[in-house]
């Protein structure tokens, strides 16, 4: 990795995390289930949808997928957390929680993205 690259990967790593933190330092719970790292998984892979078309459209340089993809996007959205959260519920017992916390993490994120790859298709062809 050259310099350059490193300092698109660092950049989008840092905007990523930052984002994340504020986002997730205030637990926000729906019942028993915490929102907070559903909402940066989601908002996270609709992101990366519609980055991934403008990349595609726009032939865009690979430091840019540093910086958004793998820097902004893999610091923003967190298995880590995901799996800790799911932990904790199963370890308190709260199953139903936990059911709604793995379907609506993996299932909104994977719709997020489609949606975001959607929305940017839409833009990019009108």
């Amino acid at each position: 990795m050259k310099g350059l690259e490193f300092i698109f990967l660092a950049a989008g790593s840092v905007l990523g995390a930052f984002l994340r933190y504020k986002i997730t330092e205030s637990p926000l719970l729906f019942n028993t289930l915490p929102v907070n790292v559903l909402i940066v998984n989601v908002v996270g892979a609709f992101i990366l949808g519609a980055f991934v078309v403008l990349s595609e459209q726009w032939n865009l340089d690979g430091r840019y997928s540093l910086f958004a993809a793998v820097g902004f996007c893999g610091s923003l959205t967190t298995m880590s957390s995901f799996a800790l959260d799911s932990s904790n519920l199963l370890e308190n017992n709260h199953y139903g929680a936990l059911a709604i916390n793995v379907v609506a993490n993996i299932g909104l994120s994977i719709t997020a993205l489609i949606g975001g790859k959607s929305l940017m298709s839409t833009i990019i062809n009108n």
